[in-house]
């Protein structure tokens, strides 16, 4: 039997974001090439990266950033810096935030992931669709599928 959202919290409470999140984030900084991020990317086997000045977060490449903004434009991989085609105005989490409000807000925006910051905004982590589907308190609020459905929404290419 599917027991409902409130059942579920009144049993296990909240999720705070850090109780779930990946802790162990590689990052890169600015001023490494785009092949370095591509690299990284590769070797890592994911499609983006938080970047960071020290510990503080700048922003993020994506591997479309390096395609779309960076070889579109006739930036050279090698030659071509995080800094220059990375996206500088992210959206992010607090440690100390309720997992389900974040799953709303990464609804609303459609995205995937999330940098996660302590309350000094510096990078703690990432938080993942993923994270928080294979996390057995969240699978019982049954909002995980929900959340990949409008997220992954087909959407139709410019013309």
């Amino acid at each position: 039997m599917r027991r409902g959202t409130n059942w579920f919290l009144k049993h296990y409470g909240f999720m705070q974001v850090s109780e779930i999140m990946t802790r162990e984030v590689e990052t890169i900084p600015p001023e490494a090439s785009l092949q370095q991020a591509a690299a990284a990317m590769e070797a890592l086997g994911v499609g983006s990266l938080p970047v960071c000045d020290g510990k503080r977060l700048v922003g993020a490449i994506t591997d479309r950033d390096i395609v779309v903004r960076g070889v579109a434009a006739g930036i050279s991989p090698i030659d071509g810096l995080v800094g220059d085609c990375m996206t500088e105005d992210i959206v992010y989490a607090f440690c100390d935030e309720e997992a389900d409000e974040v799953l709303a807000r990464m609804k609303t925006l459609q995205i995937r992931r999330l940098a996660v910051l302590d309350r000094d905004k510096t990078l703690a982590g990432i938080i993942s669709l993923g994270d928080i589907a294979t996390e057995p308190r969240a699978a019982a609020l049954g909002t995980v599928g929900a959340a990949v459905a409008e997220i992954s929404e087909p959407s139709r290419p410019r013309k």
